[in-house]
């Protein structure tokens, strides 16, 4: 503090956006692509386009997706039905593989749960559509980082985005004309033209950068903050969750051993939405199929308020009587928290409202990247007599601006490759969505140690501009490769899949207008030396 409040703030906001960079790009980049995660599942399925031009009303689409369950597992301990939506107008159903009877061997490396796609408006399974994550794996990065144990991702996570909060706090501490300098952009002047697109960026989208980061710390609350619950109920957190969000059935109902016959599912359906006022359900548990202590759960779909919380209705199996109800009405703090969540979610949006958010998250992205380029401004200002004489830069530098053409120019090549993967894998290929996701970090593996390698202008210049022709190459990948191209998909009426491709191709222009200013040099700078005073004031750009 001995150089005053605000120059210790301005340290503040340096290093604890400095050290959590890396990670806060990828989290802000997936977790943008996260508010159409559904869309991007539905362009990573092309087999399923054309399916959802005709759905039937609901009520249909169950009874039929449950007659197809009968013949696929009757003998599952547990059904689940993920029913259409605007956004994803495909059927998919998973169940529960039933245990081995007596004295049979259990198979080695059979999985748990089985799925498939159901056409909606027939309820046949649909054989040919690829298997993949789709949108989720990038939901699912933006917080589990994929290949650790979850528990230590969102640590992780929520350590980064606590640093986030304080780098914000700090920003806004720091810069007394903050919003004067969001009117200010002063080009071609080095550090202060990184500082002025920084403070563009940041103020531009200031009010989502708090909520989303913000929201995103109360999205795990509990397991950051765990003291409270634990000496209130001493230590029984059981017990605390159970009064929290009391249980509206037994969390694992044990069958009766006695066979019954399932009641019709579709006037459930009906009687849910009526009882929520006509919204639709989204999601369909069913318990002990064809047992007499068989229950059906009905989950109200998302999207009708802005809280993530949803109700839930639960009906004997075999009558069809009431069983309970919940979500209906909650106390103040649940209220608070599902709307907290509901707004980081961001699935009660409306297209355009989705939309806006997605900018708003893009301009995270591009605050986090020139955050970390400023830093290499300044810091290669050092080094201009050194560089000038014929030295090097430090090591420290080197490694920042290596680990910022990794991620800031590769985690979107990688992105990328991840959609051209969906499309060239073989569909019969085991362990196929697993093969997509390698094929992200491989990339991105790849664009680091490139980028570790050759820290120069030349490395930025060529990695985002094979990002940006991946990315604006994927509307003719779809030509190739599917029937629902940008000339079919928009006569269709198919929002999803021509959405997402004109989306790429914004994505891969931005990119490939990004290489294209890195690789332009004025006739100044073609008569100086690699190591001119001028070079000294650049990042490794």
């Amino acid at each position: 503090m001995r150089e005053g409040f605000r120059q210790s703030m301005a340290w503040l906001h340096t290093w604890s956006g400095l050290l959590v960079g890396w990670v806060l790009f990828l989290v802000f980049a997936a977790g943008t692509a996260s508010y159409f995660r559904d869309e991007i599942t539905v362009w990573m399925t092309p087999e399923l386009h054309l399916t959802g031009l005709s759905v039937p009303a609901q009520p249909e689409v169950a009874q039929r997706a449950v007659t197809t369950l009968q013949a696929l597992a009757p003998a599952s301990p547990r059904w689940f039905i993920k029913l259409p939506t605007e956004r994803e107008p495909g059927v998919r159903v998973t169940w529960l593989r039933p245990p081995p009877s007596p004295g049979d061997k259990p198979a080695t490396g059979s999985r748990r749960f089985e799925n498939a796609s159901l056409d909606p408006g027939t309820g046949q399974v649909l054989a040919a559509a690829r298997d993949t994550h789709g949108g989720e794996f990038f939901y699912r990065l933006h917080f589990d980082l994929h290949y650790m144990p979850a528990v230590w991702a969102r640590w992780l996570v929520g350590f980064c985005t606590m640093f986030m909060l304080v780098a914000i706090v700090s920003g806004i501490v720091t810069h007394k004309r903050i919003f004067a300098d969001f009117f200010t952009f002063r080009p071609k002047k080095g550090q202060r033209s990184w500082l002025d697109a920084h403070n563009a960026v940041a103020v531009l989208a200031l009010p989502y950068h708090l909520m989303i980061t913000y929201t995103g710390l109360i999205t795990l609350m509990f397991m950051y903050m765990p003291w409270g619950p634990q000496v209130a109920y001493k230590g029984d957190q059981t017990a605390f969750f159970a009064e929290v969000q009391p249980a509206v059935g037994p969390r694992d109902p044990k069958p009766a051993g006695k066979p019954a016959t399932l009641t019709p599912i579709a006037p459930l359906v009906v009687q849910a939405s009526g009882h929520w006022g006509g919204a639709a359900v989204g999601r369909i548990t069913v318990n002990n199929p064809n047992d007499a202590h068989a229950t059906i759960s009905l989950q109200r779909q998302e999207g009708r308020n802005m809280s993530s919380s949803q109700s839930v209705m639960i009906f004997n199996g075999v009558n069809g009587a009431l069983l309970s109800t919940s979500g209906d009405s909650e106390g103040p703090a649940m209220q608070t928290r599902g709307v907290l969540y509901g707004l980081h979610l961001g699935r009660f949006a409306d297209p355009l409202l989705r939309a806006l958010f997605f900018l708003c998250g893009l301009a995270g992205c591009v605050m986090v990247a020139t955050g970390l380029l400023l830093w290499s401004v300044k810091e290669r200002q050092k080094y201009a007599k050194a560089l000038a004489q014929g030295g090097r830069v430090g090591w420290g530098l080197r490694l920042v601006d290596g680990l910022n053409i990794g991620t800031v120019a590769g985690v979107p090549m990688a992105m990328a490759v991840y959609f051209w993967a969906n499309r060239l894998l073989p569909l019969n290929m085991a362990e196929r969505p697993q093969a997509e996701i390698n094929s992200f970090f491989i990339a991105w593996g790849m664009a680091t140690l490139a980028g570790l390698a050759w820290p120069k202008r030349r490395m930025w210049q060529v990695q985002l501009a094979l990002g940006g022709a991946l990315f604006a190459g994927v509307p003719l990948l779809n030509v190739l490769t599917t029937a629902t191209h940008l000339g079919v998909a928009i006569p269709a009426g198919l929002w999803a899949v021509a959405g997402f491709d004109l989306t790429c191709v914004g994505l891969g222009a931005a990119l490939l207008l990004c290489a294209w200013w890195l690789g332009r040099r004025s006739p100044a700078r073609r008569t100086q030396g690699a190591a001119s005073a001028r070079l000294a004031q650049e990042p490794a750009l």
